[in-house]
Parts: structure tokens; C-alpha cells; sequence
């Protein structure tokens, strides 16, 4: 497993948020995290990322413990992060906000003419200010700036958030191809069908706790057992 997370238990202050989280992903493995609003799931990313520490409970990167490492230490271990808000440096062109994104890890090396390969409207984009970028854009740029900086695991927060649909598509085939590519990614998202089509497994939280795991094509086929669990 690339990624091991095992009984953590995270507080924003002294609320808990989460209680005894535990899921894996495997090598070029895509998996789901579900759930309603709330439920924990940023939180269960944040705790990865070092962002807000686990106080309780152990996580493993690539076979080394990373719990109480600082999060600048994860991401040059490998893992990428593309968060909900995309979190672009608006003042900066695109092709500053990749160039800051490179670094060396032990994993594949991603190249700038691949994210233009992957995102053909990437390399018309390079010269403008992030500013003036469509949500669509900036998502193209969030996912190759997390590409460049040569991860085993991509963690997405709500990829398709604020998306159209046909942009929706678009990036979740890039999801899939990254899979192709023998990448690791954990993918947090409210359109559990979209998110279910593209991953191996999927857990659902509800409330700082993990109350299913599973095949994502089981809780895909099975309308009963996805309506119980999240609604739709």
C-alpha cells in the first residue's frame, strides 16, 4: 500500500472531527471518499497532508510513518494535493505557478509538454495572469501543477466543484489516465456516480467515521445500497 491510515483521530481545537479513520490506497489504485457534507472527508485529507495533525493513530507514506511529519516534508515525499478551491497564485502567470511546483521525488517525473499533451488549451494559457482563468482553467492548472511536482498519490478535494459538466468530464478522464499511468490518487467527491466510474474502491464517512468500504462498482450497481448510504 501506498497509503496507510490507521485509527486517526483529528480535533479542530477540542472538537473532534474524526474518530478512528482507517482506509489504504494501493499503488495505481483510484479510490473514492464519500459522504455528506461535514462528514470528514477535507478533514481526513488535511490530516494526510499534515495540515491538521492526527492527535491519535498512524499514517504511512510509501512504507514511512508520516504522522507527525510537517507538510512541506510530505509534499516532497510525493504526494500532490489538489484542492477544492484550487488555490492558483492569482497575480502569477500560469507558467510561473507550474514552474514553482517542480521538485524531485522518487516517483516519475511529470513534464510540462505531457500537461500540454493531457490539457491542449494548457499551453495557450502560459503567459496569462491566474487571475483571469476560468474555474475549468485553473483546475487544468491545479491538477499539472500537483503532476509536476512528481507524486505517487494525488489527493483531489471536490474535482469537479463549480465545473461544468463537459468540464467535469474532461478532468475526470484525466483522473483515469493518471491510473493508466501507475499513479495513486485519493479522490473526495460529492457526485459519488462520476467519482464511482473512475475508482477501484470507495469508503463512505458520515460523521468523522468511516461506515463502509468497498468495490466502487458494488456500490456503483447497487442503487439500495447507495441511496442508504449517501442519498443518491
Amino acid at each position: 500500500m501506498i497509503l496507510d491510515v490507521a485509527d486517526i483521530e483529528t480535533f479542530y481545537g477540542e472538537t473532534q472531527a474524526l474518530f478512528g479513520v482507517s482506509l489504504t490506497v494501493g499503488e495505481g489504485e483510484v479510490v473514492a471518499l464519500l459522504g455528506p457534507s461535514g462528514a470528514g472527508k477535507t478533514t481526513t485529507l488535511r490530516s494526510i497532508l499534515g495540515l491538521t495533525p492526527a492527535r491519535q493513530g498512524f499514517i504511512s507514506f510509501d512504507g514511512r510513518d508520516i504522522t507527525r511529519t510537517p507538510t512541506h516534508e510530505i509534499a516532497r515525499l510525493g504526494i500532490g494535493w489538489v484542492p477544492d478551491d484550487r488555490r492558483i497564485f492569482p497575480t502569477l502567470t500560469v507558467a510561473r505557478n507550474l514552474s514553482i511546483a517542480r521538485k524531485r521525488t522518487r516517483f516519475r517525473a511529470w513534464s510540462l509538454s505531457e500537461m500540454f499533451e493531457i490539457f491542449s488549451a494548457l499551453e495557450h494559457l502560459m503567459e496569462r495572469e491566474s487571475e483571469n482563468l476560468s474555474g475549468g482553467e485553473m483546475q487544468m492548472v491545479a491538477i499539472s501543477r500537483a503532476l509536476l511536482g512528481a507524486p505517487g498519490l494525488v489527493l483531489f478535494d471536490e474535482p469537479s466543484q463549480g465545473l461544468a459538466p463537459k468540464v467535469v468530464q474532461d478532468v475526470m478522464a484525466t483522473v483515469s489516465r493518471l491510473k493508466n499511468a501507475g499513479l495513486a490518487a485519493l479522490v473526495v467527491e460529492q457526485n459519488a456516480a462520476t467519482a464511482l466510474r473512475i475508482s477501484d474502491r470507495a469508503y463512505v464517512m458520515d460523521r468523522g467515521r468511516i461506515v463502509y468500504e468497498g468495490p466502487a462498482a458494488v456500490l456503483l450497481a447497487d442503487e439500495d445500497l447507495r441511496m442508504g448510504l449517501l442519498g443518491v
